[in-house]
């Protein structure tokens, strides 16, 4: 169906909107969502969008042009220094390997040396769009896995440099024993193809530190926000033009501008003016690479395309819980890894159609590539929703038969589920204070860590009853959860309040949003985790301001108060966006004059009895006053 741009827009726009919620809704996440948006509209269904989705690419293109650009100025040096061992070793490994098994597989299959190597590389790595997107959706960043997997898929793209260059000396091999097929810069000899992609490289580095940053600085003295947002689409939009230009890839270019100006003081201003654009960008892009799955050439090469895409993500598979093996991932984190990683990533397309450009891969082979690219990205989030509801509960509950978690020996009135970074400041302060909790967390290398650091952690879902009525649930008076995923909280709610209705609930709540859906479940005890940090920073603030200590403390204790009481007021009336923003300016104004009349009714001048200034001033003074009596 034809269309101009405005058409297409619409379209893609409204698939997005119908088939995202839908797909959040049971479970599937956006990714998945977005990709039946694009396999709906795309050329091969309802044929909304896209001449045999040659005009889709574009959109995909830029899309991962942005998200690279992004990665690359998140990529902190100084971070990327620390991991630099599990990033060669874990991402080295795993390329290596992979490629060399899947080389000798296409070799075997009929393919020339040239045309299995270039494939292989290509087919090697991993989509950094859709694991990072699913990774930060589930709240996972932070797990064995997520760490693991960030390293495979920073190397992976760092690859992509020397994998580019590689390429045009494998075309020359090919035109060399008479293969047809034509390059971009197909007037120059393979070296010296190699030696300008690594010059363009060169370029962008110089380019990014001594033109790019100057000139940013020059934007900034405008003092004009929309004018700062352009010069930043335009250095992305002017590295993917230049490095197009050359016959290389548009994504990997702005990938290492992106990391250039990582160092530059500019690099959080751009990302926040760039962030409005990332999401939407890829979302467009998972909804192109949903369209351009080719279901003619599917259907016409059904059972080659099913192997290969099936022999490719074993392979990967096999390799990836090869390699986290070896780095102490274990059990469900072990899982997660290689499930999540072994699609065939988004640099492919890009990859394959430089391949093809070189008469290295024909036409017909290409397009197979093709579809067996955006084939293991569309099943990757149907895999991991499998892995999700089926396997995870099945590894926990064959764990907890013969091991401890079926023989959870301590039973305390306290269960703490969640023990990272928020539950164990918990647990600790507990346990200081002479109270003992049943602590159960899901991530089973963070359990065996902390066995071995002498913390009583026992691994299990938290969402299955059998496994809190194992830890005591039945006799216990206090579950705390402090997970740091608001969905699962959510869970281990409805699930507590269904089968242990007696437990009182204490739960995290990352913000107000997250409060409310709680406070919707009737749970009465809600600790959103940055209002006493935020609270207390501000006390700091004042008190090195000359405000005294006392004032400061009942300041602050009346300031949580009244706001922990506005929330609850607040809660009902969230729905209707007037009456709520109406309400919240009400109740802020509130607070402000209950804490000025509190401030002027108790002056702070008399509010020195915290202050250990004036009780040194006070005990250095007392002397001399006896002296002076004697």
């Amino acid at each position: 169906m034809s269309g101009g741009f405005l058409f297409q827009a619409v379209v893609y726009l409204t698939a997005a909107v119908v088939c995202v919620p839908v797909a959040k809704r049971l479970g599937m996440g956006s990714v998945l969502g977005y990709l039946i948006a694009g396999i709906l509209i795309g050329p091969f269904m309802l044929g909304f969008i896209g001449e045999e989705g040659g005009d889709i690419m574009h959109f995909a293109e830029f899309g991962v042009v942005m998200m690279l650009f992004l990665i690359g100025l998140e990529l902190d040096p100084g971070k990327f220094l620390k991991m630099w061992k599990s990033i060669a070793g874990m991402g080295g490994l795993q390329v290596g390997i992979t490629a060399a098994i899947l080389f000798g597989g296409l070799w075997i299959f009929g393919f020339t040396w040239q045309a299995a190597l270039a494939s292989g590389l290509a087919l090697a790595l991993s989509s950094t769009a859709i694991v990072l997107q699913t990774m930060k959706e589930k709240g996972m960043m932070q797990t064995t896995s997520g760490k693991g997997s960030f390293s495979v898929l920073l190397f992976q793209d760092i690859a992509v440099i020397p994998i580019l260059a590689l390429l045009p000396l494998l075309g020359a091999q090919v035109h060399e024993t008479g293969a047809h097929g034509h390059t971009l810069l197909d007037d120059l000899p393979g070296w010296l193809q190699t030696l300008a992609v690594l010059g363009s490289v060169g370029v962008i580095i110089l380019a990014g530190r001594y033109l790019v940053v100057p000139f940013l600085r020059l934007i900034a003295r405008t003092r004009l926000r929309e004018l700062f947002t352009a010069s930043a689409l335009l250095i992305v939009i002017s590295i993917a033009f230049l490095m197009e230009s050359v016959g290389l890839s548009a994504a990997l270019g702005t990938f290492l501008g992106g990391v250039v100006l990582a160092n530059s003081e500019f690099r959080h201003e751009l990302e926040s003016d760039l962030e409005p654009f990332k999401g939407l960008l890829l979302g467009l892009f998972f909804i192109a690479v949903g369209a351009s799955i080719n279901f003619h050439l599917i259907a016409g090469n059904p059972a080659r395309i099913a192997l290969l895409v099936s022999a490719i993500m074993l392979v990967k598979a096999l390799v990836l819980a090869a390699v986290g093996f070896r780095f102490g991932i274990r059990k469900d984190q072990l899982l997660l890894f290689f499930l999540g990683l072994s699609q065939v990533g988004e640099f492919a397309f890009v990859l394959f159609a430089f391949i093809s450009q070189l008469g290295i891969l024909d036409d017909d082979w290409t397009g197979i590539m093709m579809a067996v690219t955006a084939i293991s990205m569309t099943v990757t989030p149907l895999v991991l929703l499998v892995n999700e509801k089926l396997l995870m509960p099945r590894m926990a509950t064959g764990k907890a038969e013969p091991g401890p978690m079926d023989s959870i020996d301590e039973h305390h009135k306290v269960i703490l589920v969640g023990f990272a970074h928020f539950g164990s400041t918990v647990g600790r302060f507990l346990r200081a204070n002479g109270v003992d909790a049943t602590i159960l967390d899901s991530d089973s290398d963070r359990v065996d860590l902390l066995r071995k650091m002498g913390f009583n952690v026992y691994y299990g879902d938290a969402t299955r009853p059998e496994l809190l009525e194992s830890a005591g649930a039945a006799d216990a008076k206090l579950l705390v959860t402090a997970i740091d995923s608001p969905e699962t909280n959510l869970r281990v709610v409805e699930m507590v309040q269904k089968h242990f209705p007696h437990l009182e609930i204490i739960v995290r709540a990352r913000n107000r949003i997250d409060a409310y859906e709680l406070m919707d479940l009737g749970v009465k005890n809600i600790y959103r985790e940055s209002i006493d940090t935020s609270v207390r920073m501000g006390v700091d603030i004042l008190r090195k301001l000359g405000h005294r200590a006392y004032s400061l403390h009942r300041a602050a204790q009346r300031f949580i108060r009244h706001d922990e009481e506005a929330m609850w007021k607040l809660a009902g009336e969230r729905h209707d966006k007037g009456k709520y923003i109406t309400r919240v300016r009400e109740e802020i104004a509130i607070q402000e004059r209950i804490l000025n009349d509190d401030r002027h009714y108790n002056p702070s001048a008399s509010d020195h009895a915290w202050d250990s200034e004036q009780l040194r001033d006070a005990t250095k003074s007392k002397p001399r006053k006896d002296n002076e009596n004697r």
